[in-house]
């Protein structure tokens, strides 16, 4: 298995694709079974020539991507990575996938199945068969409404794949949003691939977030409102606690954190829902996080991005920088020992708020992956949305860096 990757920033789009073509082939040396292109919205004017252009040079290939409001993209050596914000990019990954099938999908929001219904519908759409425990990449359009209705049938139907994925961006100022699945162009729905057989696809989801004071159960609420918390010791009630509005809760927990803390909960809280309702001891990592949307004082309620029930886990978390490369560099350094250096592609989905916005300098989180993976070609986007595994369960994140790393299977005697 070979995965190689190229990356331009010509102004030209014509120049652009023949470089990251000529580079790519020339790295690869062999035939590329699968090609996944990623480019800037500063092309949007250009989007419908891309197709076109790339057919001309690698007819054959199969082939999807779509474009962002930045690309992230190594260089064919693998001596640098990019992370091109605001600017003309395009990069060019093409594989060379021998034992592996390639199959591609498109959906319309008007074909998902009923949620209700059996998996063998989301079979049926798709047409892979979850024997095949396919790997999953998908790219979106950001106005599909129904992509986590998506998200929860194909892990219905295929519990044992691995999804990850984006929707589409454009940078400020710009509405251009494009698909690109096997040489045609399109405003919408879902575009994805699924690759099975001598492939292994291992994830990270780095939601860059650490936890601050204690968890919480879940006393009374509905759909996404809390309305009655109470704090809790591992998995049980905490002795001295007893149920209050989340409100209240919040307000003890910033009285009691530090300057800096208190100055960055007034623009980066967020909240975690616990994934395992098992797990005695909750770590850093073990909750999906979610936006905190507003509170009633009224009755102490708060709102959050995601639905809750009562017996639930949460805990309330905050975001920064440093937290944020922190959290990232820890799951490279847990993917990193558990791959050693069998990986040999990579996809980055990381957040348009991520990038520079975040860490004021640039190509930061693709270096950092190159540090823990030096021999792994890398190719990405910012996206509008991220989608990957927290658990078992697939979720749309925001601002959220996933990676999808690819290896082939080792051998056993």
């Amino acid at each position: 298995m070979q995965w190689v990757n190229a990356f331009s920033t010509r102004p030209s789009l014509e120049a652009a694709v023949t470089e990251v073509v000529e580079a790519a082939q020339q790295a690869l040396q062999a035939s590329a079974d699968l090609a996944i292109v990623f480019i800037s919205s500063a092309f949007a004017s250009d989007y419908s020539r891309l197709m076109p252009l790339l057919r001309e040079q690698l007819a054959g290939s199969t082939i999807i991507g779509c474009g962002g409001g930045g690309v992230v993209g190594s260089s064919s050596n693998l001596s640098a990575t990019y992370e091109a914000e605001q600017e003309p990019a395009l990069s060019l990954t093409l594989a060379h996938l021998p034992d592996v099938e390639v199959r591609t999908f498109r959906i319309l929001e008007d074909e998902l199945p009923d949620l209700d219904g059996p998996p063998d519908a989301w079979v049926e759409l798709l047409g892979i068969a979850p024997e095949a425990q396919s790997h999953f990449i998908l790219l979106a359009d950001p106005f599909t409404s129904s992509i986590s209705d998506l998200l929860q049938g194909l892990d219905f139907a295929y519990p044992n794949s691995a999804k990850v994925g984006g929707l589409a961006s454009a940078s400020m100022g710009n509405r251009g949003m494009s698909l690109f699945c096997n040489y045609s162009h399109y405003e919408e729905g879902i575009i994805g691939v699924a690759l099975s057989g001598r492939i292994e696809m291992e994830t990270i989801v780095a939601q860059g977030c650490r936890p601050i004071g204690n968890p919480y159960r879940v006393v009374q609420g509905e759909r996404n409102i809390i309305t009655e918390l109470e704090e809790t010791q591992g998995d049980m009630p905490s002795e001295c606690s007893s149920p209050q509005p989340p409100l209240q809760a919040l307000q003890t927990l910033i009285q009691s954190l530090s300057y800096e803390d208190r100055k960055l909960a007034q623009h980066s809280l967020f909240i975690g829902i616990a994934r395992d309702e098992f797990k005695q001891e909750l770590e850093q990592g073990d909750f999906l996080i979610r936006n905190l949307l507003g509170v009633d004082p009224r009755i102490g309620a708060i709102a959050l991005g995601d639905r809750v029930r009562p017996g639930q886990r949460i805990q309330f978390h905050l975001r920064d920088a440093h937290t944020s490369a922190e959290d990232l560099e820890l799951w490279l350094q847990k993917c990193q020992a558990r791959l050693g250096d069998s990986a040999v592609g990579a996809l980055m989905f990381s957040c348009l708020g991520r990038g520079e916005n975040l860490y004021h300098k640039p190509n930061f989180e693709s270096q950092l992956f190159q540090q823990y993976f030096k021999n792994t070609a890398l190719n990405g986007f910012f996206c509008n949305g991220e989608i990957g595994p927290v658990g078992k369960t697939t979720f749309l994140h925001g601002y959220t860096s996933v990676f999808g790393i690819f290896r082939q299977p080792q051998d056993r005697n």
